[in-house]
């Protein structure tokens, strides 16, 4: 028997066991208890307690499928082999083999024959994590965090579940996965602030993307009509409960569909997600339980707003009266910049006193020109574009278009954002000249939406934080 719970032992290359804790579990879970199988195994993992009651002694090994007891018997191990059992220390990676046997108090256990450490713990192992009130220790060391807190490992166990779910349901529509550029020389596909790097063997600065979204066109005009990425996108804006700089999005667009099309889509995409994290479509929201099974609500953005505040703009946005609206927004405390246009007045409106009031899924359907400047004209509302948002808990899940596939107007839409930027709007891009001509050559009519994962994921374990789902989130460096 081989020991180093003092942090001397060799570290073994590999080791050979030949079972796991859960299918220990599997097998001999209902043995009688006192009872031995005459089955010998050889287990890893890592100790997550260790405890002396005279001649015996006992251990939790946890692995990736569940926790086994180790059983020490001085009889078995003599003074020595106790000895070194016992010299073992909580958050060892450890080796055992023995015989599976169910204790008289009805655990299975593992009567050890000998252990070898295979990677000793170093520093003092967490003993009461749930205790501690620093929560960003969780998120700056999430390998402890994973090995005692359940919820951690919960939220890893979702995302995966979740990223099947989506291949799954694009896959049997006919949708093909692809990977664009995470280095771009425009910012483009949304609005928002890139982060900026140089690329020195060319000389030119890249952006990491904000969206892959005119790359996705491209592919809609190269005659793929369903195409999606699951992807990693960046934006240098703010952190907090509801934004990472880092953040995973789901992108997709279908030709010859427009947006009514492509809700259809995702409202059955989120439901499927949803059963395959939580194995049901119903969710706790602040207290209420809402089935994403059942249809979602579908608002005009005056509809939402006149819902949250008894005004309604539509009048003054059918007169053009900018000074009207202004006006709603100064009664209703929203903060205004005077250059803004009534666009994004009306934007500012909603997102100050509607979205965060939005907690059943609603669609907020149609989007001021102002603000959407990669969706078509709306049909039958003026300085509108066909743009949606899902919005559910108050927070924004996913933009949905009708996408804007006429160059000239998409070019008037890019000199529009570049003369903002020249404004100092530090959120608009300029024209993707590159994109445009791929654009002149012909794209059909399309849907497309953005889904983002790690909001979804935080509704549907019902998270206060973005930070609870992401793996590793980005963080403020520790003081020295």
């Amino acid at each position: 028997m081989t020991s180093g719970g003092d942090g001397t032992s060799s570290y073994p290359y590999s080791y050979d066991r030949t079972t796991t804790a859960g299918d220990l579990q599997d097998r001999f879970g209902a043995v009688e208890p006192g009872a031995s199988t005459g089955q010998e195994v050889r287990v890893a993992g890592r100790i997550m307690s260790l405890r002396a009651h005279g001649k015996v002694a006992f251990a939790d090994l946890k692995d990736a499928t569940g926790h086994v007891q180790l059983f020490a018997q001085h009889q078995v191990l003599g003074d020595e082999g106790l000895a070194s059992f016992l010299a073992l220390g909580v958050g060892d990676i450890v080796g055992a083999s023995g015989e599976v046997v169910m204790t008289r108090r009805g655990e299975l256990s593992i009567r050890v024959a000998s252990t070898t450490v295979l990677a000793p713990c170093l520093r003092p192992w967490p003993e009461k994590w749930h205790g501690i009130t620093d929560v960003e220790a969780r998120y700056r060391q999430r390998y402890l965090d994973l090995n005692v807190n359940p919820e951690a490992l919960r939220a890893l166990e979702a995302r995966a579940a979740a990223n099947a779910a989506i291949r799954r349901f694009l896959a049997a529509r006919g949708f093909i996965e692809v990977e664009t550029p995470l280095l771009q020389p425009i910012a483009s596909g949304a609005i928002a602030r890139p982060f900026v790097t140089h690329h020195n063997a060319l000389d030119i600065d890249l952006n990491l993307r904000i969206a892959p979204e005119l790359y996705l066109k491209r592919l809609l005009i190269g005659g793929i009509e369903k195409v999606y990425e699951l992807n990693r996108s960046f934006r240098n804006e703010g952190i907090s409960t509801k934004h990472n700089p880092e953040f995973t999005m789901l992108e997709a667009y279908e030709a010859y569909v427009d947006y009514h099309d492509t809700m259809d889509l995702v409202e059955e995409l989120v439901a499927e997600i949803a059963r395959a994290v939580n194995g049901t479509t119903e969710v706790h929201i602040d207290g209420d339980l809402v089935d994403l099974a059942d249809p979602f609500r579908r608002l005009s953005m005056f509809e939402v707003i006149a819902e949250a505040t008894g005004r309604d703009l539509a009048p003054a946005w059918g007169d053009g009266d900018g000074d009207a609206l202004r006006a709603h927004a100064r009664e209703l405390e929203v903060p205004l910049d005077p250059s803004w246009p009534p666009g994004k007045v009306v934007a500012a409106i909603y997102e100050h006193t509607a979205e965060r009031g939005l907690k059943v899924p609603t669609f907020v359907v149609g989007y001021p020109k102002d603000v959407s400047p990669l969706a078509k004209d709306h049909r039958s509302l003026p300085g509108f574009t066909e743009q949606t948002d899902l919005v559910v808990a108050g927070v924004e899940m996913a933009p949905i278009y009708s996408e804007l596939n006429d160059p000239a107007e998409q070019r008037r839409r890019f000199e529009d954002q570049a003369a903002a930027r020249r404004g100092a709007d530090d959120e608009s891009f300029a024209p993707d000249e590159a994109f445009l001509e791929a654009l002149s050559y012909g794209m059909p009519p399309a849907g497309g939406f953005g889904l983002g994962i790690d909001r979804l994921l935080a509704m549907l374990l019902e998270r206060p934080s973005l930070r609870e789902v992401i793996l590793f989130p980005t963080l403020k460096p520790e003081a020295e």
